[in-house]
């Protein structure tokens, strides 16, 4: 279990975002750089308790309207080999010291948990607190048999979303400008047989809910 750590980071992770987030193509913000706030999130245990795990929720308010993102993050004590691309950045964490920021889409350890989380063989936990569940986090697969990831094939960002690469053809998109809804968890798109949905906070502090993951059937895009 992933112990959280309420201490000083230099730089935040906002401030790391910041300067990241616009080199995305899925980002779609003002010319004038980022305007930050963290809306939500989960985060997943590393069963070898070596890799942080977090996905966060935020929104940015520097548009026309103010947009959600969605960013998998993992925190590492050391560089991991052939990511340098992947890296947003290093910071120092005030228990941990030195910490490799990474895009947890290019990261092996993000890759096998979030199959995992959509199977029902991981819990999504609380962002800030040790222990405890995220209970606004749920799950669904209708598949059969187990997701099984593609790691010598690079994830690919698109416009709206990052596909994960599996062997058994199936696409797994991680929905990065995230779209409320109603009930996402209810009517997911067409075609999926697995998906993960949670909530996180509007600027005007209203809660808004929508899909993070699908896990659909037939070829990447």
């Amino acid at each position: 279990m992933a112990v959280i750590h309420h201490t000083r980071l230099e730089p935040t992770k906002l401030e790391l975002l910041a300067s990241w987030l616009p080199s995305r193509p899925w980002y779609h913000g003002g010319a004038g750089g980022p305007e930050l706030a963290n809306a939500g999130g989960f985060r997943l245990d590393d069963p070898q308790g070596e890799v942080g795990i977090e996905f966060i929720v935020v929104t940015d308010a520097s548009g026309p309207l103010p947009t959600a993102y969605l960013v998998p993050l993992t925190y590492r004590g050391a560089p991991l080999d052939g990511a340098e691309h992947a890296l947003v950045g290093t910071m120092e964490h005030g228990v941990l010291g030195r910490r490799w920021v990474y895009d947890g889409c290019h990261d092996p350890v993000l890759a096998d948990r979030l199959p995992a989380l959509i199977e029902g063989r991981a819990q999504a936990q609380d962002q800030n607190t040790t222990g405890a569940p995220a209970r606004d986090v749920t799950c669904a697969h209708t598949g059969e048999g187990p997701i099984r990831m593609d790691f010598s094939t690079a994830a690919t960002d698109t416009r709206q979303s990052t596909e994960l690469p599996t062997l058994n053809g199936m696409v797994l998109r991680l929905h990065r400008a995230l779209r409320p809804a109603p009930d996402a968890s209810s009517v997911p798109p067409r075609g999926t047989i697995g998906h993960v949905a949670g909530s996180w906070h509007m600027p005007d502090r209203s809660r808004a809910t929508g899909l993070f993951a699908t896990l659909q059937s037939g070829s990447r895009s």
